[in-house]
């Protein structure tokens, strides 16, 4: 069905608007950061020419990310301000027109812009926030601890992994607890310390591990060298292994999917600071995206 004389009307003037909004958002928004940073960069030769071009590309889709809702706020405002000014909302109202039919389509529309936001965050960013981190030098190794719980949350075990990247898992510290159930906590009991771990799929392996016995007191008893130590298998090796992945990349640089995957993880070994940190990121993507109908409205 064909929009009537006044939706085709309305939705001209608040969509031209808009495009005018957030084109000078963005740019307001490029030029003191992303665009001067990057110039100077060039200029110092950090930067060529070609990688300085790809590095404002994939700018791109983060800017537009925000400038969507903001732009669209604006654009609404400076239409329907302009409307009044005009006295075309007094004449509409006593035509006996409602507010709701005269914002319809401008609502249709948000709801469109909406959809597009939520493909450049969900689809479109992910990517263009990894090229950019391997135009600007790539993932560096990030340390990574990883604890592990018994049933009644008391702790098991800690890992620390002080460096890692896609391919190897080097300098590894595990902190091995005594399980005192009857005092309510866990008391160390030994240390491992080895240059790097294998990961095989199913289990974590210590190699040449030097371990460290404490006693129960927390005095040091003695040391001693083991060729090969277990530290992690089954699904709570998957996990780990999984988690210190997902580390690497900022929460911008996952995908919705991947992003539920970690929050899952994250519950299920009981990390609960990073799980509620990663759920609020989670939760703030959507609320973006229906800020598009949410200002449109306002």
């Amino acid at each position: 069905m064909k929009l009537k004389l006044l939706d085709k009307y309305i939705l001209s003037q608040v969509f031209f608007s808009c495009i005018g909004c957030i084109i000078v958002f963005m740019i307001v928004w490029i030029m003191p950061e992303i665009l001067l940073k990057t110039v100077q960069r060039t200029i110092s030769g950090v930067y060529t020419v070609e990688t300085a071009a790809m590095i404002l590309l994939n700018e791109l889709p983060k800017v537009l990310n925000i400038a969507l809702p903001v732009g669209m706020l604006l654009g609404t405002l400076i239409t329907f301000d302009k409307l009044s000014k005009d006295s075309e909302l007094t004449v509409l109202r006593g035509s006996g027109f409602p507010f709701s039919r005269i914002i319809l389509s401008v609502v249709i529309l948000s709801v469109f812009v909406m959809m597009f936001n939520f493909i450049i965050g969900s689809k479109i960013l992910p990517v263009s926030a990894r090229k950019l981190s391997a135009l600007k030098g790539g993932y560096t190794s990030s340390q990574f601890v990883f604890p592990v719980k018994n049933s009644d949350d008391s702790m098991n075990k800690i890992i620390i992994v002080s460096k890692f990247d896609k391919n190897f898992i080097k300098d590894v510290i595990v902190l091995n607890f005594y399980q005192n159930h009857e005092k309510g906590s866990s008391l160390l009991n030994e240390i491992l310390v080895s240059d790097y771990a294998k990961y095989n799929g199913e289990s974590w392996i210590l190699n040449s591990a030097k371990k460290y016995l404490i006693a129960e007191n927390g005095v040091f008893k003695n040391t001693d060298t083991v060729k090969d130590v277990l530290i992690l298998e089954n699904q709570s090796a998957q996990n780990a292994y999984k988690l210190m992945k997902y580390s690497l990349f900022r929460d911008r640089e996952l995908t919705n999917a991947q992003i539920y995957e970690y929050i899952k993880l994250l519950k299920q070994e009981k990390m609960d600071d990073e799980y509620r940190f990663m759920l609020n990121k989670f939760i703030g993507r959507f609320s973006l995206f229906f800020m598009c109908v949410l200002f449109r409205i306002l």
